[in-house]
């Protein structure tokens, strides 16, 4: 039987956002982060990131970096006894190089997650700070939760309100998550 997901965005949700990151000493965990990590895998969820790096595309970012990046998050996550079952990136810009599938709000990399991790997207659950990393949301047959960060838009606060749920923390989504 496929399991759900939970789809996590990374800047703004899991880690502070740090406009177009390369440092991977500026990481830091979102307070809670790995704890809600812990807690989706131990309640049978896979907890994947989805994000979008135009960082890239925009030559803000070397691939490198991200990878750097990347790799210190996972080592953190590590650290505190958890880890991600995935991370999928979509390093485009429609503006630079090309649209994409891939690229939030787009449904690319969910469906790309499910087939090859065979998940159940019925079941799932997409999070996060701006109303693009939820979107897909409806597309997908899955749940979304706006958990708002000091740079998310009114706009995207009132769009989730009507067609999504907004949850105050990380803390707070995943309780509405595990504990329905």
């Amino acid at each position: 039987m496929d399991r759900p997901a939970v789809f996590l965005d990374r800047d703004g949700t899991l880690i502070e956002d740090v406009h177009y990151l390369a440092d991977p000493a500026a990481v830091t965990l979102v307070t809670g982060a790995a704890d809600a990590v812990a807690r989706l895998r131990s309640a049978g969820f896979a907890a994947i990131v989805i994000t979008n790096q135009s960082g890239i595309a925009r030559g803000r970012i070397t691939l490198s970096a991200y990878t750097a990046v990347k790799a210190r998050l996972d080592g953190l996550l590590e650290a505190a006894g958890t880890q991600l079952d995935a991370t999928y990136m979509c390093p485009h810009h429609p503006d630079v190089d090309r649209a994409c599938d891939c690229r939030k709000p787009g449904a690319g990399l969910f469906i790309r997650a499910a087939r090859e991790l065979s998940l159940d997207l019925s079941r799932s659950v997409l999070i996060g700070d701006r109303w693009r990393d939820i979107a897909a949301s409806g597309a997908l047959g899955a749940r979304g939760i706006l958990v708002p960060s000091a740079e998310t838009p009114d706009l995207d606060i009132d769009q989730a309100r009507r067609e999504a749920v907004v949850a105050p923390t990380l803390a707070a989504a995943v309780d509405m998550i595990v504990e329905r």
